[in-house]
C-alpha cells in the first residue's frame, strides 16, 4: 500500500507544477489554477487514506474540517470584491503560515506525551531544527499577514471607529529584529539539548509574532507588492519545514515551490521598484507621511473635450492603476476600448507596470475579470517603445508608475522603472486629484502641456467618456 501512498503524492506533486508552469500566462492561468486544486485534492485524499490504513482516521473531525473550510472559502469568494483581493491573499498567507507551525507544535507536542517516542542523535537535530524554523517562519507569517492585511485596508474598524494603521520604523529597529532572530537560534539550540522542555518552543513562537509584527510596521503602502509576495513564499517556507518533520513528501514539495517561486517574484517585485529586498525589509518607503506639497495647479477638461481628441487617434495605450481597482471601472475601461476600436478604428493596447496595484499581477486579474483580450496585456519592458507612436496614453489612477520623477536619479522613486506615458503625443489622465502617491512625490507628468486631466471618480470619469464619445 506504500508505494500507492507514493504514486498518489507523486501524482499531486506532477498536478502542483504544471499548475504553476500554467499560472506563467494570463489566458492559461485559470486552468493552472485548476490543476493546482486537483492537485491539493489528490493529496488530501492520499493522505487520510495513508492516516486511515495505519491506525483509523477521525473522520468526524476531518469531515468538520472539510465542510467549515469549504465554507469559509466559498464565503470568501462571493464576498470579498476584486479590490479586495490583496487584503484576502495577504490574510491566506498568514493561515497558511500558521497551519504550518500548528501542524509542526502537534508533532512536537507527541514527545512530550511519550517520552519514549523522542528521537535520538541526527534525528532529534532535524526534527527540532525543523520545528524551531517551522515556527518561527510560520508565526512571523500569520503576523506579519494580518498586519499587512490592514495596511492594505488602510486601517481598522474598532467600535465604528475608524483607525489608520501607523507606519513606524526607527533605525533602533533593526537591531532589535536581528536580536530577536538569534535568540530563536539560540532557543532552538537549547531545545534539542532538552526537547520536553515546552518553555523554549512557546519562547519562540512568542519572539516569531513579535517579529512578523516589527518586520512589516515600518513598510509602507508602496512596497505592499513586495511584501505580499515574500509573505507567499514564507508561508511555502513553513509548510516544506513542516514536511520534514512528519515526513510528508508532497508537503516538502508543494511547500518548496510556493517558497520559491514566492521568492524568485518577491525579487521580480524589487527589480520594478529598483530597491533591494534588505531595503524594502529594513528601510521605510512610502506612505510614511512624507509627502511632497502641491505648490502646482492645472486646470482640468471635460469628457467632451477629450472624446474630440481621441476621435482619429489610430493607437491608444491604456495605463491602469489602483484608482481603477479602486473604482473598479475595469468594465467601464473595456467599453471605451471596445468603443474606439468600433467607432474610430483605433488600436488599443494596456500597458501593465509590474508593481501596479497592491499585488502582483493586481491589474492583470481586474481586466481579465472584464473580459479584456490577453494578447492586449503588455507587459512594461515590452509596450515602452511603443510610446512614442502613441496618439494618445490614457492612465486611469496611475501615479508612482508613471512619475517621470523616477528618471532623475533622486528622491524615492529614484532608478524605479516606469511606464513611458509622458514619451506618447498627448496624456489623458483621469484622477480624482493632483495628490502624490505612495512615494509622497510630485508627477510633473500632471503638469505638462499634452496632458489632460479628467478629475473625478475612475468609474465616473470613464462612463462620462463614453457617453460622449457615443454622441461623436
Amino acid at each position: 500500500m506504500e508505494d500507492w501512498v507514493s504514486i498518489g503524492y507523486l501524482l499531486s506533486a506532477i498536478l502542483f507544477i504544471s499548475g504553476l508552469k500554467k499560472l506563467g500566462h494570463p489566458r492559461t492561468a485559470p486552468f493552472g489554477n485548476q490543476l493546482g486544486a486537483m492537485g491539493m485534492l489528490v493529496a488530501v485524499i492520499t493522505t487520510v487514506l495513508d492516516m486511515q490504513l495505519e491506525g483509523g482516521a477521525q473522520w468526524i473531525l476531518i469531515g468538520a474540517g472539510l465542510v467549515i473550510g469549504s465554507l469559509i472559502g466559498y464565503w470568501l469568494a462571493v464576498r470579498v470584491e476584486m479590490t479586495g483581493m490583496p487584503e484576502l491573499v495577504a490574510m491566506f498567507n498568514g493561515f497558511g503560515g500558521a497551519a504550518s507551525a500548528l501542524v509542526a507544535l502537534s508533532e512536537i507536542w507527541k514527545y512530550l506525551e511519550n517520552a519514549e517516542t523522542i528521537p535520538v542523535g541526527l534525528e532529534l537535530t532535524v526534527t527540532m531544527v525543523a520545528a524551531g524554523l517551522s515556527a518561527l517562519v510560520g508565526w512571523m507569517t500569520l503576523t506579519g499577514s494580518m498586519l499587512a492585511m490592514y495596511k492594505l485596508k488602510g486601517g481598522i474598524s474598532v467600535f465604528g471607529k475608524w483607525i489608520k494603521t501607523p507606519t513606524w520604523g526607527p533605525s533602533w529597529l533593526n537591531p532589535v529584529k536581528i536580536i530577536l532572530m538569534l535568540a530563536v537560534g539560540v532557543l532552538i539550540y537549547l531545545s534539542i539539548g532538552d526537547p520536553t522542555n515546552t518553555d523554549y518552543m512557546w519562547g519562540i513562537i512568542g519572539i516569531s509574532c513579535a517579529l512578523g509584527i516589527i518586520l512589516v510596521l515600518p513598510i509602507g503602502g508602496a512596497d505592499m507588492p513586495v511584501v505580499v509576495s515574500l509573505l507567499n513564499s514564507l508561508s511555502g517556507i513553513a509548510a516544506a519545514f513542516t514536511g520534514f518533520i512528519i515526513g510528508n513528501s508532497v508537503l516538502i514539495i508543494a511547500g518548496s515551490l510556493v517558497g520559491a517561486s514566492g521568492l524568485i517574484l518577491t525579487f521580480i517585485m524589487c527589480k520594478a521598484m529598483n530597491r533591494t529586498l534588505l531595503d524594502v525589509l529594513f528601510k521605510s518607503f512610502g506612505g510614511n507621511g512624507e509627502k511632497a506639497s502641491l505648490t502646482r495647479t492645472k486646470v482640468g477638461s471635460d469628457a467632451d473635450e477629450v472624446a474630440m481628441m481621441i476621435d482619429g487617434a489610430q493607437k491608444v495605450i491604456i495605463v491602469p492603476g489602483y484608482g481603477m481597482a479602486v473604482s473598479q471601472c475595469q468594465h467601464q475601461v473595456k467599453e471605451f476600448a471596445d468603443l474606439i476600436t468600433e467607432k474610430f478604428g483605433t488600436e488599443v493596447k494596456y500597458a501593465i507596470h509590474p508593481v501596479a496595484g497592491r499585488m502582483p499581477g493586481h491589474m492583470n486579474v481586474l481586466l481579465a475579470e472584464a473580459s479584456v483580450p490577453y494578447e492586449q496585456l503588455i507587459e512594461m519592458d515590452e509596450i515602452n517603445s511603443e510610446f512614442p507612436d502613441c496618439d494618445v496614453a490614457v492612465v486611469i489612477g496611475a501615479n508612482d508608475t508613471t512619475n517621470p520623477a523616477a528618471r532623475s536619479g533622486e528622491g524615492p522613486l529614484a532608478g524605479m522603472p516606469i511606464i513611458d506615458a509622458d514619451m506618447a503625443r498627448t496624456v489623458v489622465i483621469i484622477k480624482r486629484s493632483l495628490s502624490v502617491g505612495y512615494a509622497g512625490v510630485d508627477n510633473d507628468l500632471f503638469y505638462m502641456d499634452k496632458t489632460m486631466m479628467l478629475f473625478g471618480d475612475g468609474k465616473a470619469m470613464m462612463s462620462q467618456l463614453n457617453t460622449a464619445i457615443k454622441e461623436i
